[in-house]
């Protein structure tokens, strides 16, 4: 029985991992394949390439065509369809952040008795802009 034992656990140990993995993939393939039988005119997509436009047209069986720009239409395999971009929706919090009219502009309001150069100067220093780095000097001795 003893003999038996340890070849059993190591192939359990070696086995369950692998078998896990395999459905794993298997349901990452099943859902891909049902994203491309799926897509229709209208939808946001992403390619695996990084680019991201409409569906024009999905009549074929194997390619796509996206509109990447107002008139702009490519040609692409489906394979080449990575996801499916949700439209981002808005919620009352996010609406009612953005018209609150006590922080315009992100900034605070300023007192209206202060003077006009001291308000310039205040809006100034709140702006971190990007610096500028020095070129580099390469092969120079």
């Amino acid at each position: 029985m003893n003999q038996l034992l340890l070849p059993l656990l190591l192939l359990l140990v070696v086995a369950v991992p692998l078998v896990m993995g395999t459905r794993k993939q298997k349901k990452q393939q099943a859902a891909q394949k049902d994203l491309l039988e799926n897509l229709a005119p209208g939808d946001r997509v992403m390619t695996t390439s990084g680019l991201y436009g409409n569906v024009a047209d999905a009549s074929s069986e194997t390619t796509i065509d996206i509109e990447i720009a107002p008139g702009v239409v490519t040609t692409w395999l489906r394979q080449a369809v990575r996801e499916k971009i949700e439209p981002v929706v808005e919620t009352d919090e996010d609406v009612v952040a953005d018209t609150d009219p006590a922080l315009v502009g992100g900034v605070a309001p300023v007192s209206s008795q202060a003077p006009a150069q001291e308000t310039i100067s205040a809006v100034e220093d709140d702006k971190s802009g990007a610096q500028v780095a020095p070129p580099l000097e390469h092969g120079k001795k």
